[in-house]
């Protein structure tokens, strides 16, 4: 499997699973009505599920509570997707087109979330007694695995060039061998 197709397929599971869990936890197990009628669901007690509509980015961070900051997210998403792409076609690393994928498929799951509900919508919450972990996503777990893969791949990637040979291109082999 070449390079570009890892970091694609990436994209586009980590997509397919955030957007099923969404659709999932909305209509099937309807937690918006769960949550009005018992509040958290706890599932471990260090983990509950919830519904948390994100106006924001990560953290909340640039609440938007207005349509033209929504479509500015909705835009930055987009433009972080097509930049994205453009770098797993140009890599030359398995692991930079896996990390990039997964940061991909992400961004374009939030993405899709802004324009259908006008929100992202969180479902995870981690807590352990007075400490609380942000509400989060799976989209938002496969940024941060790929955010994270980038920079062990940073460290421990790549020997200097970035350049390694596709598996089964016996022209790049050759060539690398002298």
């Amino acid at each position: 499997m070449s390079y570009r197709t890892t970091g694609y397929l990436a994209a586009f599971i980590g997509l397919a699973l955030d957007q099923a869990v969404k659709l999932w936890m909305l209509w099937i197990y309807q937690i918006e009505e769960v949550m009005r009628l018992h509040g958290p669901v706890a599932l471990a007690p260090f983990f509950d599920l919830v519904l948390v509509w994100n106006r924001g980015i990560s953290y909340g961070w640039l609440q938007q509570d207005d349509e033209i900051g929504r479509i500015f997210l909705i835009g930055l998403a987009f433009v972080a997707s097509i930049v994205l792409a453009i770098w797993i076609w140009r890599t030359r690393d398995r692991l930079t087109a896996l990390a990039l994928g997964l940061i991909m498929g992400g961004a374009i799951g939030n993405g899709i979330d802004r324009i259908l509900h006008g929100a992202v919508v969180d479902l995870f919450h981690f807590h352990w007694r007075a400490f609380s972990w942000y509400v989060f996503n799976i989209a938002d777990l496969f940024i941060v695995l790929g955010a994270l893969l980038l920079v062990y791949e940073s460290f421990f990637g790549t020997s200097g060039n970035g350049n390694r040979p596709e598996d089964g291109d016996s022209s790049r082999k050759d060539a690398a061998k002298g």
